[in-house]
This record gives structure tokens, sequence and C-alpha cells, in this order.
């Protein structure tokens, strides 16, 4: 009798681990046009147990079709941890790939070398939640209906070679809360109506070739709070409401061409612990609204056109970490007590007549 039950427990596990047909042939063929020459992380990809034992795949465990790829170059899993090295893969991400239509997460991040295209057929995973493709060598454009994935909360397509515009369509996926596209070679103006991206939290463009002006939506984002514009070609000037945002705590528009004048409405609000406005062509006065709520872990102005005193109110904040007012048009004389007790020469280096510790007597 136990010879008997044996081969129907063990032909029951093998069914449970087997994934569709059809999804086997896709993931064999998303491997196929992959190359990982050190870890062997696809050498579990055999036989018809890919939902039970192939590294990075899991399954719904009812209809068996599978719902997760993750495939992280930089883990702590113990492949990596026993080869002391982080994760290098060649090669291309596969349209095939697109034949795994219950697909919710698909991360293939940190690999260093993946190149070719994001395949434009992604778009068509109705499923999809979680598209990570960080930290590679994958080029072209985004595909101009990414606005299909309506279920989409995470994209992060960073440190790639990404060109072209961001396709209007994004402002489509009403449930995306992250966005990074740093590092790249996007081009073009952000589209006007990016504050219909209700849900987002974090949106970052930073280290592109973005132009045009902040568009005035923005600030209508209510769950923003970090917003990275840095490092790219953009010009106008600030919205006048953006430190009107509830929960914004990060603003880094540092590195473009930004001209006008810094909004009273960034300096009081509370809630921002960093804003860098440096190098940029602000001009005028430095507001004169910090108050006891303000609350700095940076706050860098510097290389601007910046002109007047150092405001006194400055002196009233709750906390400035780093401050740089560096390279403008100040004069007068340096405010006394917290912070800039504690804060180097360099923070008030070439201005006009700037005076007092710790640079030099008035």
């Amino acid at each position: 009798m136990l010879f008997r039950i044996l081969p129907v427990v063990f032909f029951f596990f093998a069914v449970v681990d087997a994934c569709s047909p059809s999804d086997r042939a896709a993931l064999l063929a998303f491997k196929a046009a992959l190359k990982e020459p050190y870890l062997g992380i696809f050498n579990s990809w055999t036989g018809d147990s890919c939902c039970g034992g192939w590294y990075g795949v899991s399954c719904d465990p009812d209809t068996l079709k599978v719902t997760d790829i993750s495939l992280r170059g930089e883990s702590e899993d113990p492949i990596f941890e026993k080869a002391g090295r982080t994760g290098y893969m060649t090669g291309s991400i596969s349209p095939e790939i697109c034949k795994l239509d219950s697909l919710t997460i698909l991360i293939v991040a940190d690999w260093k070398g993946i190149s070719g295209e994001i395949p434009k057929c992604l778009t068509k995973l109705s499923h999809l939640r979680v598209l990570d493709l960080v930290g590679n060598k994958i080029s072209g454009e985004i595909p101009n209906d990414i606005g299909n994935l309506n279920k989409l909360t995470v994209l992060n397509i960073a440190d790639n070679a990404i060109s072209g515009a961001i396709p209007a369509s994004i402002v489509n996926i009403g449930s995306l809360k992250h966005l990074d596209l740093r590092n790249n070679q996007i081009t073009g103006e952000i589209p006007s109506d990016f504050g219909k991206l209700g849900m987002l939290s974090r949106a970052l463009l930073g280290r592109n070739q973005i132009t045009g002006a902040i568009p005035s939506s923005v600030t209508k984002m209510y769950r923003l709070a970090d917003l990275d514009l840095s490092m790219n070609g953009i010009s106008g000037i600030i919205p006048e409401n953006i430190g009107n945002m509830p929960v914004l705590s990060t603003l880094n528009l540092d590195s473009n061409r930004i001209s006008g004048q810094i909004p009273p409405t960034l300096i009081s609000n509370g809630g921002l612990g960093i804003l860098n406005l440096s190098r940029n062509a602000l001009e005028g006065h430095i507001p004169d609204v910090f108050c006891t709520d303000s609350y700095f872990m940076a706050l860098d102005l510097s290389f601007n056109a910046l002109k007047g005193p150092i405001p006194n109110s400055l002196s009233s904040a709750k906390y400035v970490g780093h401050l740089d007012l560096s390279h403008n048009h100040l004069c007068g004389s340096i405010p006394i007590g917290s912070p800039f007790d504690h804060l180097e020469a360099s923070s008030f280096t070439n201005n006009d007549c700037l005076c007092g510790n710790p640079l030099r007597t008035c």
C-alpha cells in the first residue's frame, strides 16, 4: 500500500509546483535572452516545477499562473553572499515575457549589463503593479501607452540609458505612488497635467535633460513628499504655491536654469526638511519668514543671484543642519546665535559684502 501511495504523493507535489505550459515557455524564452555567468541563478530554471523551485519566480497558488518575477543583482540572498559579489547580467528583456498575462511584479534590477529596450508589449499586462528595471543599460524610450498600466504603483527605471520624452499618458496611472526616472537621458518637458498623479508620493526625475518649466499642477499633489528635478535644463519660475504642499519634505531643484524669486511659502513650510535650490538663476531677497517650526536638515541656496541681507528670522528656526548661502550677492552682517555659531566660513563665502563670524569682523 505504501508503495502505491508514494508515487501519487510525488505526482501531487509535481502538479502543485508546475505552472502552465505557456507560462513555462515564456519564462524559458525570457531566460534565453539573458546571460548570467557568475552566480548560476538560472540553474534552477529546469523541469516543470516553475512555481516552486525556480529562483525568483512566484505563482498564484490557485491558478498556478506566474505572478511575480523578482531578480535583483544586489541582494542579501545566500547565493550572493556565498559568491562574495554583486550580480552581473547581459542580454535583453525578451518580449516573450508579455505572454505572462497574470504578471503583477516584474523586477529585473541592478544587473548592470542588461541592454535593449523596454518591451512595448509590457503595457498590455493589465495586472502589473510593480515595474522595476533600475540599474541596467536599457535604452530606447518609455512606451507611449505606459498609461494603460492603471494598476501600477511603482515605476522605477532609474540608472539606465532611457531617452525620449516622458509620455503624456503617464498621468493616467492613477495608482502610481513611486516614480523614479533618475540618471537617464530623458528629454522634453514634464507633462503639464502631471498633477493628476494624485497618489504619487515620490517623483524622482533628476539627472536627465528635461527642459521647460515646472508645471503648476504639481502644487496640487497633496501626497507628494519627495520631488527631485535636479540636474536638468528646467527653466521658468518656481510655482508660487509649491510650499503649500502639505507633506512635501524634500525638494531638490538644484543645477537647472530656474529664475525669479524664492516663494516665501518654501521658507515658511515647517515640514520641509531638505531644500536645495543651488546653481540656478534665482534673484531677489531670501524671504524673511523663517519661524520656530522651521527644521532644515539641509538648506542650500548657493550659486544664485540672491541679494540683500541674511534674514534675521533664520535665528528663530528650530534647527538648521547644513546651510550654504555662498556664491550670491548677499550683503550685511551675519546674524549671531544658532544656527550661525556652528557653521563654517564656506557657508557664506563669495558674496558681495557679508561680514561677521565666521567671516571678517564688520
